[in-house]
């Protein structure tokens, strides 16, 4: 993912002014709550979407690399979802190739379909399936490969235990039979209601700028208010999988429920599952799923506020950076 950064925000350097980093700020936050609501599926896990190419059709795909990769490393960080050794797959997956194989289907179908056009919101469902999809399968084949790559002289798996014959079957099946559809939902719906309520946020097709390239002239209080609700309600994330019996997405599993499915944790999951420690675990209070479900939504409202505000902290930083930059490149 080195190289991959390094990329993009070069990239950035070159577009990205500081007028709109309160947008990629907004799509950063969007990401990160969004990923907090957890759907429970049949078979007893859950799954969650991802914003990914939402992102890149507002922003643009090499903002959304940077907006994404900053919310799935607060995840990690601060609430070991997702882990820090995996902070590299994970931003490749969902940070990288989902929202470019998103922005390329969509610019693909959208062509020059006008702002409101229903050809706008069929695309960016379709992207955002695609882009979803794309993601799990390299996801998959990450899981897949571990157990060739990485075991010790008796053969026993050090990570993940599943070979590419259970991985890929299982995750893309969930990803194209359900959650596919939950991401095409979000970014379609999402991208029919900017295209009429902030249309001044997409930049128009005779304008010269990119296509997707965000022209921000309107203010972005609706969508801080969208935000504002979604965090809000991010509790239901937590209690409809628990309601529903639901656990853990298929590999997002925690040293307890592996020594569950397997009977014993993997050496290597055991080893580095040491080697940080997250402030707020699991996004809960001390003591993990105990206490009242009063206490555990507050922690996990606050632990989702506490993200969101970590995130806008950074952006405002570089939001300040780069507006001394301007400044100071102005002529006399």
């Amino acid at each position: 993912m080195a190289p991959l950064w390094g990329w993009a925000s070069s990239r950035l350097k070159k577009t990205l002014r500081a007028r709109r980093v309160p947008l990629l700020a907004l799509c950063a936050a969007f990401s990160f709550v969004i990923m907090m609501f957890n759907v429970p599926i049949p078979g007893g896990t859950t799954g969650h979407a991802v914003g990914a190419v939402l992102v890149a059709i507002l922003v643009g795909p090499w903002a959304a690399v940077i907006a994404v990769s900053l919310a799935l490393i607060v995840q990690a960080l601060v609430f070991g979802d997702g882990g820090i050794t995996a902070i590299g797959a994970n931003c490749l997956t969902m940070a990288v190739i989902m929202p470019l194989s998103g922005w390329w289907t969509f610019r693909l179908l959208a062509g020059k379909a006008p702002l409101g056009s229903r050809v706008r919101w069929f695309a960016a469902g379709a992207a955002g399936y695609v882009g979803l999809n794309t993601a799990a399968l390299v996801t998959a084949l990450l899981f897949g490969i571990q157990p060739a790559v990485a075991h010790d002289a008796a053969g026993t798996p050090l990570y993940c235990p599943f070979g590419l014959n259970i991985a890929v079957p299982v995750m893309m099946a969930e990803h194209l039979l359900l959650f596919g559809f939950v991401e095409a939902a979000v970014t379609g719906f999402a991208v029919a209601y900017l295209d009429r309520a902030e249309p001044g946020l997409y930049a128009a097709d005779t304008s010269g700028r990119a296509p997707g390239e965000p022209s921000v002239r309107r203010p972005l209080r609706k969508l801080w208010w969208v935000l504002t609700a979604l965090l809000l309600l991010t509790p239901l994330g937590l209690f409809v999988p628990r309601w529903l019996g639901a656990g853990s997405a298929w590999g997002e599993w925690g040293a307890e429920e592996i020594q569950e499915l397997l009977g014993f944790v993997p050496a290597g999951m055991r080893r580095v599952g040491k080697f940080w420690k997250a402030p707020i675990p699991d996004y809960s209070a001390p003591g993990g799923g105990e206490g009242s479900w009063l206490l555990q939504a507050s922690w996990y409202l606050g632990s989702a506020a506490v993200g969101v505000a970590l995130l806008l902290g950074v952006l405002l930083v570089a939001r300040w950076i780069l507006a001394r930059t301007e400044r100071h490149a102005e002529p006399a």
